[in-house]
């Protein structure tokens, strides 16, 4: 029985000697918001609970919740990215990094009760503990690699390759970065990690580039209840209210949960994988509620929606698509407070004793490609919430969010916009 290719994820990062120009530009319409810290959040800042796996995917998907609102405010089109991977290859760096660079990195990944944590191995066990659950699943498919390319000359600190091979299972593999055609040699290793699937992530590589990392998901699952293909049939997709595309339209019927928001206005659909991960469809009811709905993306609001949700026989009616799509992260990450490592002032000395290196830039590329088999990838407080009589049809046929969670720990693995399922 085939897979259907859904999403390969390739995300890397480059650390280079010389600092960029210019301070990353803000969005203008972007208000900084500091999300009121959880009581459980609060205890384990202070001490009084302990800290689990589990908790690990909590402030995660936060941090994923607030990277996609920045994506969000860069770009008016579809969105596709995995902050799983994000979290996973910056932990790396939390390896390497001291002094306020450290401290950046742990609050801005959402990190904030292991800045107070006597044991400083605490949070990458956990990582790694939560990484090798989410892929014991044998339902689905989800493997993680990383590769760490390092420059001839580069002197890495021995504990911190010794470190990263035990917490990430990090590979090495030595590059000559002023190599005329170390553009190709990189190109040729991304098309073998991705199996073919993807050869490009930078365009240019800085020569003064001393080590890239690169961080490789790879995610397969059937839908529970596949579509049915000979049912697939071209209908109506509204982009907006003055436009709308013809999209492949699938169809299957299937008891859901589901439910309806009334104070973000919009109508939420869980569609499962066999195996133990599922997909959360969000589509707010008018064009003009998807700011609302964004800007209350947060575990305790998703959480709520599952709660909250009733099962019903549904005839479903979603769209066939395909995304490839590439961000350069850095101005993001700036906005959620990772500023020094950016900049000359950042203190790697748990990684290497050279001075002088900053993180160039953060760069993805995801992709992925819904169809009728499957999947495969290379809280507001207070608000009211009602379980929603929904009627027997649910037709996607505008706007939505879609955010792919496993169900062991509730890690949110991606996260995308679909705007117009015609644009790749």
């Amino acid at each position: 029985m085939r897979w259907t290719f859904v999403f390969i994820l390739l995300f890397g990062l480059c650390l280079a000697h010389q600092p960029t120009k210019g301070k990353p530009k803000k969005d203008k319409h972007h208000q900084e918001k500091m999300p009121l810290l959880e009581e459980p959040i609060l205890n384990l800042i202070n001490g009084t609970e302990e800290i689990s796996a589990l908790n690990i995917s909590n402030m995660n998907n936060n941090f994923g919740f607030n990277l996609y609102r920045r994506t969000a405010d860069k770009h008016d089109d579809n969105i596709f990215f995995s902050p799983f991977s994000v979290s996973f290859l910056l932990g790396v760096l939390t390896l390497g990094s001291r002094g306020i660079t450290h401290e950046q990195l742990l609050s801005g990944l959402g990190w904030e009760p292991f800045k107070k944590q006597k044991n400083p191995d605490l949070l990458h066990k956990l990582l790694k503990d939560l990484k090798e659950g989410i892929m014991k699943s044998e339902g689905y498919s989800l493997d993680i690699a990383n590769l760490a390319l390092l420059h001839e000359s580069f002197d890495i600190n021995e504990e911190f390759l010794n470190q990263t091979m035990r917490y990430f299972n990090m590979e090495f593999q030595s590059v000559d970065f002023h190599d005329r055609y170390v553009i190709e040699t990189i190109r040729d290793l991304i098309r073998l990690k991705t199996r073919g699937r993807i050869s490009e992530l930078q365009d240019e590589i800085d020569p003064q580039t001393k080590m890239m990392l690169l961080n490789f998901i790879f995610f397969k699952g059937k839908w529970q209840t596949p579509f049915k293909s000979e049912s697939t049939k071209a209908d109506m997709f509204y982009v907006n209210k003055y436009s709308s595309v013809k999209v492949p339209m699938m169809c299957k019927t299937e008891k859901v949960a589901s439910m309806f928001d009334k104070s973000l206005s919009c109508r939420v659909l869980n569609l499962p994988y066999r195996g133990g991960a599922h997909m959360l469809v969000v589509m707010p009811e008018k064009e003009g509620n998807f700011d609302a709905l964004e800007d209350g993306l947060s575990s305790e609001l998703v959480a709520s929606w599952l709660n909250k949700m009733k099962y019903r026989e549904t005839e479903i009616f979603f769209p066939k698509f395909q995304l490839d799509h590439k961000y350069k992260l850095k101005s993001s990450l700036d906005e959620l407070g990772i500023k020094d490592i950016f900049t000359g002032r950042a203190n790697l000395t748990g990684m290497t004793e050279e001075r002088n290196l900053l993180l160039s830039e953060v760069t993805q590329r995801a992709v992925i490609d819904i169809d009728e088999i499957g999947t495969e990838a290379t809280a507001v407080t207070g608000a009211e919430m009602v379980a929603y009589s929904l009627p027997h049809t649910i037709r996607v046929n505008h706007p939505f969010i879609f955010m792919i969670f496993d169900d062991k720990f509730k890690s949110l693995l991606f996260i995308g916009r679909v705007t117009d399922p015609t644009k790749h």
